[in-house]
């Protein structure tokens, strides 16, 4: 392989050579004829067959000496400003086909090099980066969904295991068969939100707008969670204003207040308080859920709308950490924007800004 490659190099070294000779000899040949021709006419010079053999011959070496000289100064330009560029180019990008996303080109030097190389290199180390970033995010996904898929298995297991004690009272019996019931619906709501998720951030679900009142639609989403609120003794505080009409998709919108309330009541201990507050100002409708539970620190704070992140631990068996992220993809297609507050154990406030159609 190396001396087929060696020849094949010979081969367009001596393409190059012949290329330069003929140029060279072109351009010398035409300069010569144009300066003999007006020598002779200017000074009357006549030109022997002997002259004119000696003249051919330096003009023959000559020019072969120029050609070699041009031919090895390009070789050279092109090993340093196109071959090693192409050369590192092409490694880098075997060592991305061998899923090794870390590999990066250095930019070419200023001094004597083309441009156009360091754009493309730039253009390889930002496609390297994202994919190197992409291949984490799948890498991460699929440790957070086995993980989150290993707890409920472990319990249906166990709960599963004890049903088949043959001495076991019936109300054992259904205290495990709703373990293994539990078991399958958070595996099935995760399942659901990941897929939900999943097209989301593949722009597969498309924004259906229509203009709705979005008080009403706030009432009706927190009525949902009347039978919670109450086995709880959750003191309830709404501060609602009438004809907030804005216009997007409900049923997205609707993902947004079922998450933001459903934590809000996971959260807040018995005899707590949750607030829920929706005004329109500045031409934005902002919606307010506050409680008074746990809280959280700045730190979790931060990463609350990652995939499946979970800042209580105590409290992982009632979620699966794609709540937030789905609120917050929500709000984004919907070009509103989120905020949260929060102080360790006094209690934490969600914000949720849209454009407001009008306020009658």
């Amino acid at each position: 392989m190396k001396e087929k490659n060696r020849f094949k190099a010979f081969l367009k070294s001596l393409n190059h050579y012949f290329v330069f000779f003929f140029l060279v000899a072109f351009v010398i040949t035409c300069c010569t004829m144009l300066f003999v021709s007006i020598l002779r006419e200017t000074l009357g010079l006549t030109l022997t067959d002997e002259n004119i053999s000696a003249a051919a011959k330096i003009t023959f070496w000559n020019v072969a000496l120029l050609s070699f000289i041009f031919t090895v100064i390009d070789s050279v330009r092109r090993r340093l400003t196109v071959e090693r560029p192409v050369k590192r180019i092409t490694e880098a990008a075997e060592q991305i086909i061998k899923g090794d996303f870390s590999v990066r080109v250095k930019p070419q030097s200023r001094f004597g090099s083309d441009e156009t190389f360091n754009r493309i290199i730039e253009c390889f180390n930002k496609m390297a980066e994202e994919l190197s970033s992409v291949e984490t995010l799948r890498t991460d996904f699929i440790a957070n969904v086995s993980h989150e898929m290993k707890t409920p298995l472990a319990v249906m297991q166990n709960y599963g295991r004890l049903l088949q004690a043959e001495e076991l009272s019936d109300e054992k019996r259904i205290e495990y068969a709703k373990g293994v019931s539990d078991g399958a619906r958070r595996m099935a709501e995760m399942m659901t939100n990941i897929l939900k998720l999943n097209r989301l951030e593949n722009q597969q679900i498309y924004p259906q707008k229509s203009e709705f009142d979005l008080g009403e639609q706030i009432r009706e989403c927190l009525l949902g969670f009347e039978s919670v609120w109450e086995s709880k003794s959750i003191e309830i505080e709404t501060d609602i204003d009438d004809g907030v009409t804005v216009n997007a998709d409900s049923e997205l919108l609707c993902l947004v207040w079922n998450n933001l309330f459903s934590n809000a009541f996971k959260f807040t201990s018995e005899n707590g308080k949750v607030s829920v507050s929706l005004k329109a100002e500045n031409g934005c409708a902002v919606v307010k859920v506050s409680d008074t539970g746990c809280g959280m620190t700045a730190e979790v704070g931060r990463h609350i709308f990652e995939k499946f992140y979970q800042g209580d631990g105590s409290r992982s068996t009632q979620g699966n950490g794609l709540g937030l992220a789905l609120v917050k993809r929500v709000v984004d297609i919907t070009q509103g924007e989120i905020e949260v507050e929060s102080r360790l154990g006094i209690g934490t406030s969600f914000t949720v800004r849209l454009a407001c159609i009008a306020k009658s």
